[in-house]
C-alpha cells in the first residue's frame, strides 16, 4: 500500500505505529490537508514522538505523510493503520502535512491568526504529484479536504479569554487551495 512510484516517499516511520489501528485499503476515502504549524521538519518529528510519550495509550498525534517545503515527501505512518489527525475523520483519510509555521508559536494568541508563510512552489509541485498517485493508488479516495473544513470550532484566545478563536486554520488563507482543487478536479474527473 504505497503510492506509486510517480513520486519519491521516503519512509520515517514513527515506532509506535504498530498501536495505531489498522484498516484496509477500500476503508480509504478522503485526503486531509494540513500544515504543521511548526517551524521545521525536525519540530514536526519530535511533536509526533513527544505526542505519543505524552498519551497514556502510546500512540501519537501525527499525520500520515509529510511535505518539506524543498518538495521532499516522507511517511511517518503507513497507510494501513489509521493516523490520528483530524478528530472524527481519521478511520477514512490519508493525512498530509505540510510543513509550514502557520501561526507558530502563537497559535492561540488573539493577535497571531494570520500567517505570514506562503508555500513555496516545489512543496505544492509534490504535493499534486503526490495527490495524483495516491489517488491512482486509492480509487476509493473520492474527496480532499482542508482540516479547517472538518474542524471548525473555537477556543478563548490564550491572551483575550473573552475573544474567541479557530483552533485549527491550517493549512491556512495562504496554501492556493483553489488551484490545488482544480487540478484534483481534474486527476478526479470532476468529482
Amino acid at each position: 500500500m504505497e503510492p506509486s512510484r510517480s513520486i519519491e516517499v521516503t519512509d520515517r516511520i514513527v515506532d509506535w505505529h504498530i498501536l495505531l489501528p489498522e484498516r484496509d485499503a477500500e476503508d480509504i476515502s478522503m485526503i486531509v490537508l494540513h500544515a504543521t504549524e511548526l517551524p521545521d521538519m525536525t519540530a514536526a518529528w519530535a511533536e509526533a514522538e513527544k505526542s505519543a510519550s505524552a498519551s497514556e495509550s502510546g500512540r501519537g498525534v501525527c499525520g500520515h505523510i509529510y511535505v518539506d517545503r524543498d518538495g521532499t515527501v516522507y511517511r511517518f505512518v503507513p497507510f494501513d493503520r489509521v493516523a490520528f489527525h483530524v478528530q472524527g475523520f481519521n478511520t477514512p483519510s490519508i493525512g498530509i502535512e505540510l510543513v509550514n509555521r502557520g501561526r507558530y508559536p502563537n497559535w492561540f494568541k488573539s493577535w497571531g491568526q494570520e500567517p505570514e508563510e506562503k508555500f513555496p512552489s516545489a512543496q505544492i509541485d509534490a504535493l499534486r504529484t503526490l495527490l495524483r498517485s495516491l489517488r491512482e493508488q486509492y480509487p476509493t479516495i473520492l474527496e480532499l479536504r482542508r482540516h479547517s473544513d472538518l474542524d471548525n470550532r473555537l477556543i478563548p484566545a490564550e491572551d483575550q479569554p473573552e475573544q474567541m478563536v479557530r483552533r485549527r486554520i491550517d493549512p491556512g488563507p495562504l496554501f492556493p487551495w483553489t488551484d490545488v482543487v482544480q487540478d484534483w478536479e481534474g486527476t478526479t474527473g470532476g468529482e
